[in-house]
């Protein structure tokens, strides 16, 4: 069993996943699915099935001050969507402010040109979402 982080985003989705013994977080794929959701969730049934997933931890886009943002909005009718999808899977949210930062920072330490970078900033942190979480468990 397994842990999938979710960086939900308007036209690309952030995936990650956890070892088998939930102790690392490794990034999977983003998946460019521009707003057609029945593609995206086609895509993750097939990640769920094929790396038995139990638990799916999607980042929650909240303001800075605390508050939340528009995109939480839409991630939480997500989750949802999720909730209702994947009833026997638990489906949790964790606070995602400055994954994205992290995300940018770590692609400039390793030298990664631009095209590379947009390709890679949405799994890069969905990985530190479910970082977050790991060590929260």
């Amino acid at each position: 069993m397994r842990i999938l982080g979710i960086d939900y985003g308007e036209a690309r989705v952030g995936i990650a996943i956890t070892d088998e013994l939930k102790i690392t977080a490794q990034g999977l794929q983003t998946i460019s699915y521009n707003g057609n959701e029945k593609k995206l969730l086609n895509q993750l049934d097939e990640i769920i099935n094929n790396y038995n997933i139990e638990t799916i931890v999607v980042g929650m886009p909240i303001h800075m001050n605390g508050d939340k943002s528009k995109r939480a909005e839409i991630t939480e009718k997500f989750i949802h969507k999720l909730k209702c999808k994947y009833n026997k899977i638990k489906i949790v949210s964790i606070d995602e402010r400055l994954t994205t930062v992290q995300a940018h920072k770590t692609m400039i330490d390793l030298g990664i040109n631009k095209k590379k970078k947009n390709e890679l900033v949405d799994t890069i942190s969905a990985v530190y979402i479910l970082e977050t979480y790991i060590n929260k468990i």
